[in-house]
């Protein structure tokens, strides 16, 4: 079964396969389960450090006001 009859099977475009083979094909499985965390992680600090930029702004802005 050649790579792109195995993706047509599972409904995964022949590019994101070599994608996830490029970025997991050299990890064991507990190599790409913490690369998975960091990901999840890193992804929620920056959500983090946007709401607190925000805030930031906002608070700039009120305090900057003339009442």
């Amino acid at each position: 079964m050649t790579t792109a009859e195995v993706c047509r099977r599972h409904g995964v475009s022949s590019a994101t396969f070599y994608k996830w083979k490029a970025k997991f094909g050299g990890l064991d499985v507990s190599e790409a389960r913490r690369l998975k965390t960091l990901e999840d992680e890193n992804a929620r600090l920056k959500r983090m450090l946007a709401d607190a930029m925000l805030d930031n702004v906002a608070l700039k802005d009120l305090l900057g006001k003339k009442w």
